[in-house]
């Protein structure tokens, strides 16, 4: 699997983390399809199908962000 960039990754969760800060899904449908289209990419950059699984495995694979115990991701 190809992996994205980690500076492509952190502003991937930027942007997403933004805009559900703004309660983006209940903005209007420019707004909703934007943030749609952010947890999609997250979801393709970190071969997840949910958006929450990609949240964390991109924390995961930013340099300095691994934790010492990661049993929870491989359960």
């Amino acid at each position: 699997m190809l992996m994205a960039h980690p500076a492509v990754l952190t502003d991937l969760m930027e942007q997403y983390e933004a805009l559900r800060t703004l309660h983006a899904d209940q903005g209007d449908e420019a707004v909703r399809r934007r943030m749609a289209d952010i947890a999609y990419t997250l979801c393709v950059a970190t071969g997840t199908s949910d958006v929450d699984a990609a949240l964390v495995v991109a924390r995961y694979r930013l340099p300095g962000a691994r934790v010492e115990d990661d049993s929870l991701l491989s359960a």
